[in-house]
């Protein structure tokens, strides 16, 4: 990045990365779609949204974590000027022992800073597997995990943890900007040249969701780490809960018309990715107010008018109802 266009055109498509604004919890309408599925007891499992794309997610006494960015840093996404050379932050090891627990598996969508940055050291203090494509798998061993501790998957596999803790990875597909483009393409098929060190090191390396069943009485989870999908991968999936990364511009067909319908309307959709990612996560949640998260439940309610929406914060920990827990 050379120049202020390309400066702009970099700073815009990041700001896909930080959406929305924040809204109450939502009512269940009257009318739904499909016919309910029985909704998973609240004590089945606990869920703890983690800010931006992550959550922690416990049952049984196991953890599992998606995408946790805990350690957030200043890149100038949201006051200006983005700065791509911006540092990886030396992770908080407090801050990871509060909010991640000791995971069992860490699943990773794709390795744009906001969804990595923290993986090397939860999986390397821990010993957590770990889930990802093969770009997050080369960016991780250079960044000192064991490789026998990452899978790479690439969507269509179903992976059996036992005791009912079953990992469906999902292929999928990175949000674009109003430019039908997106930040940080590319791939790795080997090690990088360098020790990655800034977050311009971290390329995106194709984009993957999850679906997780939480234990043998516990809901089952679709989870996104950006704001599109492929509509055939998810066809049919039937999540009980759907983790909802809220759009950064209209590019993408019928987004939440297609998503809904692809998994069948779940009972519960729970907006993700909406919130300013370089405030503490001790911090309220602050949102992004360029983003339009008002509309995205809108579109929710239209087409699935019994689906309830839950709009989560960091310091609420959700049974597995997606109602609040004592």
């Amino acid at each position: 990045m050379t120049d202020d266009t390309d400066a702009y055109a970099r700073r815009t498509i990041l700001r896909g990365a930080a959406l929305g604004a924040a809204l109450p919890l939502l009512p269940t309408a009257a009318a739904h779609a499909r016919t309910p599925s029985p909704v998973p007891a609240p004590g089945s499992a606990s869920l703890r949204w983690l800010g931006t794309a992550g959550w922690r997610i416990d049952t049984g006494g196991r953890t599992v974590l998606f995408d946790p960015y805990l350690t957030r840093f200043t890149t100038g996404l949201f006051e200006k000027p983005f700065d791509p050379t911006t540092e990886i932050a030396e992770t908080d090891a407090e801050l990871v022992r509060e909010y991640a627990g000791n995971p069992e598996l860490i699943l990773v969508s794709h390795s744009h800073w906001d969804h990595i940055a923290d993986v090397p050291y939860i999986a390397r203090t821990t010993g957590a597997r770990v889930l990802g494509t093969e770009t997050t798998f080369h960016l991780l061993v250079a960044l000192g995990v064991d490789p026998l501790q990452i899978s790479v998957v690439k969507g269509g596999e179903v992976l059996d943890f036992g005791r009912g803790l079953v990992v469906e990875v999902v292929a999928s597909l990175h949000s674009r900007n109003k430019q039908h483009s997106y930040f940080a393409p590319g791939t790795l098929t080997g090690p990088p040249a360098t020790v990655p060190a800034t977050i311009s090191d971290l390329p995106e390396g194709d984009t993957l969701a999850f679906q997780v069943t939480a234990g043998t009485d516990g809901p089952t989870l679709f989870l996104m780490g950006a704001s599109d999908f492929s509509e055939r991968s998810a066809e049919g999936l039937r999540p009980d809960v759907a983790m909802v990364a809220v759009p950064s511009s209209t590019s993408t067909h019928r987004y939440v018309p297609r998503l809904l319908r692809a998994l069948g309307r779940p009972e519960v959709v729970v907006p993700v990715h909406w919130d300013n990612f370089e405030r503490p996560l001790r911090d309220p949640v602050q949102a992004d107010p360029t983003m339009d998260l008002a509309g995205l439940i809108g579109q929710v309610h239209r087409e699935a008018p019994g689906t309830r929406v839950v709009v989560p914060d960091y310091r609420t920990v959700y049974g597995a109802d997606l109602r609040p827990r004592r």
